[in-house]
């Protein structure tokens, strides 16, 4: 059986060793059509264990480029910690609609990292 779609997160603090819940992320698709924009698809905020379903599974997902969005500065200042990235912008390609996408952000203070999750 084939996966059947949809986009996820997971964000880990690694400077606290714990996930990150309460962070806003939004999810958009570049759209040629419109001159290349950024439209909005769906946002979402991470739960306590970090994470944040932005297209369930099974849900239509149209082929394309994505962008996933989180704002970090409420999250560093709830936590009084000082930071450099104020947000990220993770930008994705969804080549294949029926394929689980899972994106995960390893965050920290002064830098962040990503990958393609399962």
């Amino acid at each position: 059986m084939s996966a059947a779609g949809g986009i996820s997160t997971h964000v880990l603090d690694l400077a606290r060793g714990k996930p990150a819940g309460g962070i806003a992320v939004r999810l958009e698709r570049r759209d040629a059509k419109a001159g290349e924009l950024w439209l909005e698809v769906a946002g979402a905020q991470t739960d306590a264990d970090g994470r944040a379903v932005l297209v369930a599974s099974g849900e239509p997902l149209a082929l394309g480029t994505y962008r996933l969005g989180f704002e970090l500065s409420p999250y560093f200042a709830v936590h009084g910690t000082a930071y450099f990235f104020p947000e990220a912008a993770l930008v994705f390609e969804v080549r294949a609609a029926n394929e689980r996408h899972h994106v995960p952000l390893l965050l920290a203070p002064h830098g962040y990292s990503t990958y393609r999750g399962s």
